[in-house]
């Protein structure tokens, strides 16, 4: 099938915001199918956690990945809810913080080898994808703040 070429638009709270998903190659995503991926990078996260075991060092991991992987989805509707278009940058910044937070701890237990590293991949290259879409839309919202 044909890769889509044109900038595809995110729509969120009846705002437009230009993404770009890096690996997908602008790909269309709206509010809601962001949601669900949040939703299914929670999932995924906690099935991650269960592999990490009862160790000290698991379940010190376990719990710090949880909190702010889980967070991410619970922040970005937040976001869809906000009540100005700084709160609007002001949750999404969060959004990412968390996002970023998550990936130091996936990243540690690749690092540790605390899960085969197959296992891993897939999560880290979905933490690195939300992390750029949010990203982008921070950067688009504070430009079109400006304007």
């Amino acid at each position: 099938s044909k890769q889509r070429t044109m900038k595809e638009t995110l729509k969120i709270s009846n705002i437009k915001y230009q993404i770009s998903n890096c690996k997908l190659r602008r790909c269309a995503v709206n509010s809601e199918e962001l949601s669900d991926r949040f939703l299914d990078y929670a999932a995924s996260i906690i099935t991650l956690v269960k592999s990490l075991g009862n160790s000290y060092q698991g379940k010190h991991i376990s719990k710090q990945l949880l909190r702010s992987a889980t967070s991410c989805g619970a922040n970005y509707e937040e976001a869809r809810a906000a009540e100005s278009k700084a709160d609007f940058i002001h949750k999404l910044q969060i959004v990412l913080k968390e996002l970023r937070e998550s990936r130091f701890w996936i990243r540690l237990i690749k690092r540790a080898s605390l899960i085969p590293k197959d296992k891993i991949s897939p999560i880290l290259s979905e933490t690195d994808e939300l992390i750029k879409i949010i990203a982008k839309s921070v950067v688009t919202s504070k430009m079109k703040k400006i304007i």
